[in-house]
Order: C-alpha cells, then structure tokens, then sequence
C-alpha cells in the first residue's frame, strides 16, 4: 500500500495579476492535506472518496488508455492525473498495472464546504505523487508541478496552477506561471513527448522558494462563505475589455508591489512585507470597483477591518467573494482578542500551520521576462 499526500494552499498576493505569466504571487502551503492511498488490483481498477459518497467506482483500460464511464465519474482531476502520469510512464517503456485508489481530504469542514485552500491542486499533486511512488520513480518538485500543470490545462482551467506549486513545493514560495499558449502549442505538437516537455524550460515560469521571517505570524480567518475561483476569474476577464487602461495599469503595479514583497522576504523585513500587503489589498479593492466583481465581500471586509484595529496587515486571499482573509503580524503581538472579535462576527479563526517537509529537490523555476 502505498500513502502520498499533498497539502493546501493559500494566497498571500499578487491574486488575478497572477493569471498573466510574468506577473508573480507569493503563495504558502499549509498543514491541511489531501491522502490518496494506493493499493495494486489485478483486473481493473477503483476510485473512492466522499465525492462519490464513499462508493469504490471502477475504472479500466481502452486500447491501453486509463477509461471510467463518464456517467459514473465524479474525479475528473484524478482521473485526468492518472492519464497524464500513464502516458508519461508509457513513453519510458513501463508496463501498466491496475491499482485502487482512495482519496481522503482535511480541506473542508464536517458539513463538506470548502475552506478555499485549493483541493483541486492537492488532489491533482496528491495522485500524481501516489502513482509515480507505485512505480518507484524518483520524482522532483518540478516534476511534479509539470506533470500537474498539464493535467489542468487538458480540464481548460482558468486558473494560474499557483495551487499546483505550492502543493509540490510547499513552505512559502514565490510563483509566476508559464505561458500558457506556449504550453497549448506544445502539447498539440505531433513529435513532442511528455517526457520532453516535462524536461523543457518553460517560458514565464518561476518557482522560488522563500523563507518568512522568524517574527512572522500568519493568522488566516474564514468567513465560512465559500466562492467559486472561477466564476470570480471569468467575471473580471470578462470585463477586461471595458476597464480600458485601467487593468494593464493594475498589472504593472501588482508586478512592482509583489517584486518589492518577495525582496522584502529575502530581507527578513517584516514592516516592508506588512506595508505591501496592504498595497496589494488596496490593489485588489480597486480592481473590484472597477470590474463590479465583489472581491472584497461585507464578511471579508470586517476581517480585515478587525485585523488591522490590532496592527496586522491584513487582506483577501485568493479569488476573494468569500472564504479566507489573512492577517500578518508580528509574532509579539497579542492576537486573542483580534481572535475573540473575528468568533463574535462569525469569522472562523483556522488553526492552520505553514507545511514544509524535508523534502531537498525543490531547485528553483527562474523566469524571463
């Protein structure tokens, strides 16, 4: 029996600029996790988990591709994953083999909603990660995130894959995603392999671990909302168009503001990280007015409000419309009270932990710009 796990992730800055490759975030796994756990089968294979009500579906082979009767099936990233993965294993000549999957997740409450910490790009890692260790391959962060980042673009997601890179390399990273009509190219390409493609450089991508400073104190509250990221993505790329220069200017000073964020963690500069946190929130509120997207929801407005009463820098995290905010402060700082207030307004305080394992490929993506 094979256990792999991935954990979850949460938006500290840089939310929607991040969509453009160039334009980076710095995104932190947490202590929440998604297990799939791998068991071999003989003549077909099963997938459990509560999405199918805790019912084994089974799943075969069509002409040596990986198949589950789409009527059947509720893991399309799961099921994406293992098509991916298999394609790569085929090309390095492995002999494919039946397996049993059971997938178990800590990323959403008892009553089944989602804390907004990125349960897509967990289960995706978490699989992949599962499946390479079935077959005994060494497999690197990159790797990992590549052979992820495919799979989501297969599905069409609007998404950044920022999910992706903090579940594979977890800790605090700074992130800025790929081109994605290079990688659309590529993948149509007649001769090009999925082991070539996984070993390319990638245009625009950028990985760079980072290390928060010893006074840091991430407090993360839930507003017990949960909003749909891609809903909330297509309704700003929609209006895009009728921003006229507004959203070409909000880029360029996302890009500067989380520049001067990710140097400020290489300084171990606390007041400066603070200081563009609040740069960015303000960032994002404007691109809210603008677009007529609510962002920044009542319920997230008083958690940043109440956090920023006791001195923490605080702002939406991720797509906002609901789920998380964050506040930073520093690790001096007495918090229970802000804690007692956030409670009062029915803001959840989640216990959660900066995850970093000690795991030693994670060699950093550099982009160019």
């Amino acid at each position: 029996m094979i256990k792999a796990s991935a954990p979850g992730k949460l938006y500290i800055a840089g939310e929607y600029a991040v969509l453009e490759p160039g334009h980076p975030a710095v995104i932190v796994a947490l202590d929440q996790f998604i297990t799939v756990t791998l068991v071999e089968a003989k003549s077909q294979g099963s997938i459990c988990s509560r999405y199918s009500n805790g019912i084994s579906i089974p799943w075969t082979r069509k002409n040596g591709k990986f198949y589950m009767d789409e009527r059947e099936n509720p893991f399309s990233y799961i099921t994406k994953s293992v098509t991916v993965v298999e394609q790569y294993l085929q090309e390095q000549n492995y002999d494919l083999k039946y397996f049993d999957l059971t997938i178990q997740s800590e990323l959403d409450n008892r009553d089944g909603r989602k804390y907004g910490l990125g349960s897509s790009g967990a289960v995706t890692i978490a699989t992949i990660k599962a499946i390479l260790s079935f077959y005994k391959i060494d497999y690197t962060a990159e790797l990992l995130y590549k052979l992820a980042a495919i799979t989501h673009l297969s599905l069409n997601s609007n998404g950044s894959f920022g999910d992706l890179a903090a579940s594979s390399y977890e800790g605090w990273i700074a992130y800025s995603c790929f081109d994605r009509q290079w990688l659309l190219n590529q993948t149509n390409h007649p001769t090009m392999t999925l082991v070539d493609l996984v070993n390319k450089k990638w245009p625009k991508l950028m990985i760079e671990p980072l290390t928060a400073p010893k006074d840091l104190r991430l407090l993360i509250g839930w507003t017990g909302t949960p909003a749909s990221t891609t809903f909330l993505v297509d309704q700003v790329q929609d209006e895009q168009s009728d921003m006229n220069g507004f959203y070409k200017d909000f880029l360029a000073k996302s890009k500067a503001c989380v520049t001067e964020l990710i140097a400020a963690f290489k300084a171990q500069d606390l007041a400066s990280i603070q200081r563009m946190i609040r740069e960015n929130r303000e960032l994002l509120r404007s691109l809210g007015t603008k677009s007529g997207v609510d962002i920044e929801t009542s319920a997230l407005h008083q958690l940043i409000h109440i956090a920023e009463e006791f001195e923490g820098a605080s702002k939406s995290s991720g797509a906002g419309g609901g789920d998380c905010g964050i506040a930073i402060f520093n690790q001096r700082d007495e918090i229970l009270p802000m804690i007692t207030q956030w409670r009062e307004q029915g803001i959840l305080n989640l216990p959660l932990q900066v995850f970093e394992s000690n795991i030693t490929n994670k060699q950093s993506v550099q982009w160019e710009d």
